[in-house]
């Protein structure tokens, strides 16, 4: 399996990566690779769960449930414009009929990508303006890609945005103290900072770790309530973002939202109520549960008032990341909306 350098343009023809903003698609140009298949090799197998989402740029991968092929997806068509098998666990074993060109992106990332594109421009405004008041372009992206802030429910970006406070450090400078009370998160934005540990033998400290742009710290203490196991210092002058320990706290867990399985979720459309995929266009027309009607995350506040409030609203997308977004705008002004667990394509 090699890998070839991917060219910006080769994302824009695959659905939704073409609707993601050109920040995010310089993020992605530059993580992503095309990677390569040969003939009658697996790319995956029928039962795996490794979220990752796939392309086919060129070649002829074959689909196999169960003895049979069910499908050959060839680069180039319409249907390789959509992820391969994108339920996850995989519903099929992915083959390569000849030498296959392909990309394999972490679906999280993209997930998260997306929602943030599309949870309004007021919060990315407010983003960008941070990113102009650090020196850095890409300050957005870089929060993105880092695994804590995925895990954040994007109805919190706003307060995220407000609360975090920029520190400038200096060489040398302590960033936290080892046996001190935990009482930041913080993301390193610009320059070095060195881990280390004081031990009964070791008052100076033992090199733990050297952290870098985008690395975090300070999330054991904040989480377990322990002081601090070990002190950080700058080995450059750099930028720290930090967030305060009851924000961090309130901001990792989910908003007030109501989620409900497939069963429940059916029981409330049988009731009268309506599912609402929140998805951009381009992924409804590709499939989409029956019943089901669109309206993207990025519309919703425009639509808002084409909705009933007297019906109950089941919210769904791929994983229930948009949805959650989604839902909380609805439930903040007064309609009835619950949110699909996991999404349509996480059971």
């Amino acid at each position: 399996m090699t890998t070839e350098q991917l060219d910006i343009e080769v994302l824009r023809t695959f659905s939704p990566l073409d609707e993601l903003t050109r920040d995010n698609l310089d993020a992605l140009a530059k993580k992503v690779r095309i990677r390569e298949l040969s003939p009658s090799q697996i790319l995956f197998k029928e039962g795996d769960t490794e979220k990752r989402t796939v392309y086919i740029v060129s070649g002829a991968l074959e689909l196999i449930e169960g003895a049979k092929i069910a499908q050959v997806v060839e680069g180039g068509t319409e249907s390789a414009r959509n992820p391969v098998s994108s339920k996850f666990p995989r519903r099929v074993t992915a083959r390569a009929r000849d030498r296959v060109q392909y990309l394999s992106i972490d679906s999280d990332l993209l997930d998260v990508m997306l929602t943030w594109d599309q949870t309004g421009s007021h919060e990315v405004s407010r983003l960008q303006e941070q990113a102009e008041e650090l020196g850095r372009n890409d300050w957005m992206t870089m929060l993105l890609q880092i695994k804590a802030f995925q895990n954040i429910p994007p109805a919190n970006i706003q307060a995220i945005t407000k609360r975090m406070q920029r520190i400038n450090y200096k060489s040398g400078d302590v960033v936290l103290k080892q046996g001190a009370e935990g009482d930041y998160f913080y993301v390193l934005m610009r320059g070095k900072c060195l881990v280390t540990r004081e031990t009964p033998l070791n008052k100076e400290g033992i090199k733990l770790a050297e952290l870098e742009v985008g690395d975090t710290f300070g999330e054991e203490a904040l989480i377990s309530d322990a002081k601090r196991n070990a002190t950080v210092t700058m080995k450059s002058d750099g930028v720290v973002m930090r967030l305060g320990k009851e924000d961090f706290k309130k901001l990792l867990n989910e908003p007030m939202l109501d989620w409900v399985d497939p069963d429940d979720a059916e029981k409330i459309i049988q009731q009268g109520g309506q599912l609402l995929d929140v998805r951009l266009p381009s992924e409804f027309e590709n499939h989409h549960m029956d019943g089901a009607i669109n309206i993207p995350l990025y519309f919703i506040r425009l639509k808002v008032n084409t909705l009933d409030k007297s019906k109950k609203y089941v919210v769904c997308c791929d994983t229930g990341r948009r949805s959650s977004a989604a839902a909380y705008i609805l439930n903040e002004r007064g309609y009835h909306a619950y949110v699909l667990r996991d999404g349509i394509n996480g059971g």
